[in-house]
């Protein structure tokens, strides 16, 4: 089998020698050592590799190179190995500008030249990326097959899963040629998409996301019954938890409806999240969390229903939609929020076939070229808008109120200001959507002057605010009006304790009015609505539940 390849361009013979020496002296064994004296050698250069059906790991391209600079580069670089990791070479001058430019490519690191000591500079980031590139399972998009229809909800659904849990695969159209030859092998016709084959052939007609984790080799079954921690989301909070829970010697289990990350899963980039400079995906924080909280021994079960917690006892029983259940000493709420749904006649028949909520990444090729909507004025919207400019002809960013300012970070509102086709419609709602097949209208409405206008596009993305999804709580845990869960010191009325509470001291500060029974994230009432509160109430989660099991 090929060695798979790590490439480095650089236009300065001396610096290209010197990256391909120091790369063979410690990667030589492993890896194949492919230098370029240009962006376009190095594009030549790949497109053969792809041709001998090789993996490339990991590129080094120069910031400063003549007719095509280490950005543009990367970002054509990725169309032919997208599961490549990518870092910037750049000079200390160039730190800023190259700082800027990787907000247009997803680059994992950039290096200062020069680099030396290797030991400290050079080589902690080329590991980094082989450790990104080995977690992010480089292997053919063909194992997985999913035949269906350009426009259908339940198609975009199973795609969306897939994705989200970084499960490679081949799309394709009901009507194309191999769409057809798949129908036919696999005896279904086009009511029957979508159509998921595995590598092993098996063909699953129109499943759900729990059928489709366990085809593609997810977790889907609890190892035992009880367990020290459960974890009920796998969001950066649940994530968080898990990590420490796991990490700290309890037998941990991460219970997740859909795929671990959460909406910051699905943001096309993080800025401000502590130690990232130069920004991170939601879907590069969210795999190496996964893969940090499984190297420590933490169960993830995916594609799981959570229904239903009972106490009993010392055990906290978690029910699951398919009326099993696990149990465990103690328990941590993660579960989030969802966006809102878009009250508007026409959303609900179209969503999932033009509308849809949150970055829906899958979607971002198709929309080449097209107008493309976004409603929401916080950063998730932001940063979509920013996201789809890259590929759409423009973006529209929709907001009730009059300005970002109020729900915005001030870093999110400098680019949005400086990128041609993005627009900011201020004082704006969507009063209709409109379509046969797929979405073709909407119907925007000034909230000042009540004046409407009807705007063709095909796309049309939602952010507006969050719901705790807490109804399956009800009679459990104490809740605000809103469904977020009281914890700690709101349980607390004129100090006197909750009616329930059964032990001698207060709750914990994240502790809810069940004792065992905590909160971390979005899901509690009052958090901090942001990534790193969210990661850090996760750990301090853990921290009370050990103080909670002491007290048994």
């Amino acid at each position: 089998m090929a060695k798979p390849v790590l490439l480095t361009v650089d236009d300065d013979p001396g610096v290209s020698r010197a990256v391909a020496r120091d790369l063979r002296r410690r990667y030589g064994d492993e890896f194949r050592i492919v230098r370029a004296s240009s962006a376009a050698e190095a594009l030549e250069a790949l497109r053969e590799i792809k041709l001998r059906g090789e993996p490339v790991a990991a590129m080094l391209a120069d910031y400063r190179m003549p007719q095509m600079d280490g950005i543009e580069f990367l970002e054509r670089a990725m169309d032919l190995f997208p599961r490549a990791r990518r870092a910037l070479l750049t000079a200390y001058a160039d730190t800023d500008a190259a700082i800027a430019a990787i907000n247009v490519v997803d680059v994992d690191h950039y290096l200062l030249k020069p680099w030396e000591p290797l030991e400290e500079k050079f080589y902690p980031v080329v590991d980094a990326l082989i450790e990104m590139w080995r977690g992010s399972d480089d292997r053919s998009v063909e194992e997985v097959q999913v035949v269906g229809h350009r426009w259908s909800a339940e198609s975009y659904r199973a795609r969306d899963f897939l994705a989200r849990n970084a499960v490679p695969y081949r799309w394709h159209g009901v009507d194309e040629p191999e769409g057809q030859r798949i129908l036919q092998a696999a005896e279904a016709t086009a009511a029957d998409v979508p159509i998921i084959v595995t590598a092993d052939g098996q063909a699953l007609r129109s499943p759900s996301d729990a059928e489709i984790a366990a085809a593609v080799g997810l977790s889907v079954n609890p190892a035992t019954d009880f367990y020290d921690l459960i974890v009920v989301g796998g969001g950066p909070a649940g994530l968080g938890s898990a990590v420490y829970g796991a990490s700290e010697g309890l037998r941990t289990v991460l219970v997740e409806r859909q795929a671990t990350g959460g909406q910051a899963g699905q943001s096309s980039r993080i800025e401000n999240y502590l130690g990232f400079p130069d920004g991170v995906s939601g879907a590069q924080l969210t795999d190496r969390a996964r893969r940090q909280a499984t190297k420590f021994g933490a169960e993830m079960l995916s594609a799981r229903d959570v229904v239903g917690l009972e106490p009993r006892g010392s055990a906290r029983i978690v029910h699951f939609g398919d009326g099993s259940s696990i149990a465990a000493h103690a328990v941590i709420l993660a579960t989030g929020v969802a966006y809102r749904t878009l009250d508007a006649p026409g959303v609900a028949d179209l969503t999932g076939r033009g509308i849809y909520y949150g970055s829906a990444n899958t979607e971002a090729p198709a929309c080449a070229g097209q107008d493309v909507y976004v409603v929401g004025g916080a950063n998730s919207a932001g940063q979509a808008a920013m996201f789809f400019s890259r590929h759409a002809r423009s973006v529209t960013l929709l907001l009730r109120g009059p300005s970002l300012h109020a729900s915005m970070s001030h870093y999110l509102i400098q680019q949005l200001d400086v990128v041609e086709n993005i627009a900011v419609r201020p004082c704006t709602v969507v009063a209709e959507a409109f379509g046969e097949e797929h979405l073709e209208r909407i119907t925007l409405r000034d909230v000042n002057t009540g004046e409407e206008q009807t705007v063709d596009t095909a796309y049309l993305f939602v952010f507006i605010g969050a719901a705790p999804g807490t109804d399956w709580l009800t009679d459990v845990v104490e809740r605000d009006g809103r469904g977020f869960v009281k914890t700690g010191p709101d349980l607390l009325v004129d100090g006197r304790r909750p009616v329930q509470w059964a032990r001698p001291r207060d709750p914990y500060y994240l502790e809810s009015s069940v004792p065992g029974v905590f909160v971390a994230g979005d899901v509690r009432a009052e958090s901090v609505k942001r990534v790193a509160s969210a990661v850090g109430e996760g750990a301090m989660a853990v921290t009370l539940v050990h103080r909670y099991l002491e007290e048994r």
